[in-house]
């Protein structure tokens, strides 16, 4: 009997876990379309007929992390709020000020590779754009609704995405400045930058000082903070 050919979703799962190898093994610019098509033991036309570039398998890869991320399913389980507004900002803050924490590690090459993208044809960038907008976009902006009904935020402009995408774009080059083994910019003790930081993006946002000052004292209280520190050393 013949064997039942393979699936599309079963094929594009076989592809995905090649292409994981080939880029834990060889990095980004040292992988190929090529070496993934033969790690998954399949034509590199078939490959593309799943997936259209490196770039695509890439940000597809890095999409289906953040969908087993912890933090972000307990964020996507949160319902539309203040809070979980602030949620979003502190993860984010808390994510892009500690990618120098290993400057050749795996974040920090992946902040590389999507600044690069941007300077030359922009497809990576393109495609984390998206799927990042996918994931957290529908969360941020019916967050903010809900904080403008409730009197804790003010409506600014009519592009509530805009401002997501603002506070990501701050912290990207921030994030970027403290890489180099000597930081572009000196910005001062950690738990003063986290708060600070976190207290200006969401000002920008458009929420009340007294709400910002209520969540942040409740989501960096001096014992979340200590035992963050001690799980990340």
């Amino acid at each position: 009997m013949n064997s039942l050919r393979m699936t599309r979703d079963l094929r594009r799962e076989l592809i995905l876990g090649a292409a994981k190898r080939c880029f834990a093994r060889n990095g980004f610019a040292g992988t190929t379309t090529k070496s993934v098509a033969t790690a998954a033991s399949i034509s590199e036309g078939l490959l593309f007929k799943h997936f259209p570039s490196k770039s695509a398998l890439y940000a597809e890869i890095l999409a289906e992390e953040c969908e087993a991320d912890p933090a972000l399913v307990h964020l996507l389980d949160l319902p539309p709020s203040t809070e979980a507004l602030v949620v979003v900002v502190r993860n984010m803050v808390a994510h892009f000020l500690h990618v120098s924490d290993q400057p050749d590690g795996e974040e920090a090459q992946r902040l590389r590779l999507l600044v690069t993208s941007q300077l030359d044809d922009g497809e990576f960038a393109r495609l984390v754009f998206e799927k990042i907008s996918g994931l957290i976009g529908p969360k941020f902006a019916a967050s903010l609704d809900r904080a403008v009904a409730a009197g804790e935020a003010t409506r600014i402009g009519q592009e509530p995405m805009n401002l997501f995408w603002f506070a990501y774009h701050t912290l990207v080059m921030m994030a970027l400045g403290r890489l180099p083994a000597v930081p572009c910019l000196a910005y001062g003790e950690a738990a003063a930058l986290e708060r600070q930081t976190c207290e200006y993006i969401l000002r920008g946002i458009g929420l009340n000082d007294d709400v910002i000052a209520a969540h942040l004292d409740r989501e960096l209280s001096p014992e979340q903070t200590s035992a963050e520190t001690t799980e990340s050393a």
